[in-house]
């Protein structure tokens, strides 16, 4: 089973690049500076930020669709990232290192699966979860923290 994994578009963040931390924070927005790595998932580049960088924290509709399961959840993008993560059949470290929630959902939204499992292992979780014709993507969530990861289209 060939996959695909893609981080977020920069497009809807831009804006945010450089506020201040007021015009930041009207927007229920808020800046940190990285100090440790692990810690800081850059939902853009799929990477962990690096100490010294700055990422924002904010919320994110990561599932749109007009169901029980649209959903939104904090993230964090890496302040000036401009470089959206796609690639086929690769898991990112940043997934990896983690415990993941992996979400199945048919073309409507609605979940049709879902299921946990550690990052390192990950790709017969997309195999069973993709064995159903009926699902059309698969979105990873941070296990603990309920954070979104990113999606998983077939390739």
């Amino acid at each position: 089973m060939t996959f695909r994994i893609t981080g977020l578009s920069p497009e809807p963040f831009r804006s945010l690049f450089g506020l201040s931390e007021a015009e930041l924070a009207a927007r229920g927005v808020r800046r940190y500076l990285v100090d440790e790595k692990p810690g800081f998932p850059d939902r853009i580049e799929m990477r962990e930020a690096n100490p010294g960088e700055t990422v924002l924290l904010l919320n994110h509709v990561c599932q749109p669709a007009d169901t029980p399961y649209r959903a939104s959840h904090a993230i964090f993008v890496r302040e000036g990232a401009t470089e959206r993560y796609d690639a086929v059949g690769q898991i990112p470290e940043v997934m990896r290192s983690r415990l993941l929630s992996l979400r199945a959902y048919a073309n409507d939204g609605m979940m049709l699966d879902a299921d946990v499992a550690e990052g390192a292992g990950i790709e017969p979780l997309i195999e069973r979860l993709f064995a159903n014709a009926e699902v059309s993507y698969i979105h990873v969530h941070n296990a603990k923290r309920g954070c979104y990861s990113g999606r998983i289209d077939r390739a």
